[in-house]
């Protein structure tokens, strides 16, 4: 019987000092293993990166760390922004640094003093602010629930498919760090550092107007529910005056690149010469949900389908996230807030973006969903998931970083 017994006593030890341990520490561990495996699945990709890859051959994990967009903040951070835009042999706006935020570059740029380059800053920003959202994750997420469930969306989060954005040359880490405690505050009803958050998330990539929207819903719920959830003046004159900052700051991006080009339309134009590479011979303008039109059109018709069957799938699975996020259980339990939000960032996605194969990078500030998937509590399906999680990292990784030799291999 002892010995029988020992091996779960042991257990229950471990589960008791796991316990004791602040949260700060578990989260980092939690987060540094993580990182250990996503360093293992970007030394494979460099092993498997060849001739034609996009990285060459063993570029080294520096060198696919500063992959892709990584350039393009380096880029930005060397030579600022073009007073004058560049144009493409046809005549339209080419791709160039006013697609990008200038938060991001200009912080990894004053981190890298201290390592002596801007890569070594760049992702030491990403690492750092990768962990402190999952901090904060935990955090938000142990309001709405018990600390098994806050604490395994930490993992999903920080193990999850597209973990490698926490040690790369991306701005999504301070990005959602900067989101997930803005989140946090409106939860807890505490708005005063909003003030200083909103503009800084909206000079870090694009979203903020996202946020903006989530205000305006979120003041619009808590009007409705205000007589048995009391709604003060002075949250009403925090909940407007943000909503107002944040659009603001969300449209002010697109005013200073106007004038420092002399081009009014030259922030569109920049974002729409990505689009351009999708679709070749398209010169037309920036339309509000054209976008997601446009590439279920085109995705159907690459796989040999009717365009309009895209039509049909993208409302169909319109009404599916609106269906999630109105009566699946475990969703509801999340609270209004961070159903809102997912709610106004989907909006702001169908808005906004062409479907193309960053969709998923795109989809990352969704991340407070992972809330509801760790609700159910059998370990078969927790540790389902983190499997599932890292396969779909190791096949990311793969993908983009160790092949990236096709069009649908961006990340």
């Amino acid at each position: 019987m002892a010995e029988l017994s020992a091996p779960r006593g042991t257990w229950d030890a471990l589960r008791r000092g796991w316990a004791a341990l602040p949260v700060s520490v578990r989260v980092l561990i939690v987060y540094v293993l993580a990182r250990v495996v996503t360093t293992l699945f970007f030394v494979t990709a460099d092993a498997a990166s060849g001739p034609s890859s996009r990285f060459g051959v063993n570029p080294g994990l520096a060198g696919l760390a500063t992959g892709w967009d990584g350039q393009w903040y380096w880029y930005t951070a060397v030579n600022g922004y073009p007073a004058e835009l560049p144009l493409t042999d046809d005549g339209l706006v080419a791709e160039n640094q006013w697609a990008f935020m200038p938060v991001y570059p200009y912080l990894s740029s004053a981190v890298g003093l201290a390592f002596g380059s801007w890569p070594a800053g760049a992702v030491a920003v990403s690492l750092a602010a990768g962990y402190l959202a999952c901090l904060v994750l935990y955090r938000m997420l142990r309001l709405r629930g018990d600390d098994a469930m806050a604490m395994w969306a930490v993992v999903f989060f920080a193990a999850g498919p597209l973990a490698a954005l926490f040690q790369v040359a991306y701005a999504e880490s301070l990005f959602l760090l900067f989101l997930f405690l803005a989140l946090w505050l409106v939860m807890r009803r505490r708005f005063g550092w909003l003030y200083l958050l909103v503009p800084a998330m909206g000079f870090t990539r694009p979203g903020v107007l996202a946020f903006s929207l989530f205000l305006a819903l979120y003041g619009i719920a808590r009007w409705f529910a205000r007589r048995r959830d009391p709604l003060p003046i002075r949250e009403v004159v925090h909940i407007v005056a943000l909503g107002l900052i944040a659009a603001f700051v969300g449209f002010s991006w697109q005013v200073i690149a106007g004038i420092v080009t002399g081009d009014p339309t030259a922030y569109l134009a920049t974002e729409l010469a990505w689009r351009r590479n999708w679709l070749p011979g398209w010169s037309g303008a920036f339309v509000p949900f054209d976008g997601f039109v446009l590439g279920a059109d085109f995705w159907f018709s690459t796989w040999g389908l009717p365009g309009w069957l895209g039509i049909v799938a993208l409302v169909i699975l319109v009404a599916a996230i609106a269906a999630l996020l109105l009566f699946e259980p475990h969703v509801k339990r999340l609270g209004v807030e961070l159903r809102l939000w997912a709610a106004s960032y989907v909006v702001y996605l169908l808005a906004v973006f062409f479907p193309q194969s960053s969709i998923f990078r795109l989809l990352v500030p969704l991340s407070p969903l992972w809330g509801a998937v760790a609700m159910p509590r059998s370990p078969w399906w927790r540790f389902g998931v983190l499997a599932v999680g890292l396969l779909g990292q190791w096949w990311w990784i793969f993908n983009m970083y160790g092949l990236g030799n096709t069009f649908w291999q961006i990340p």
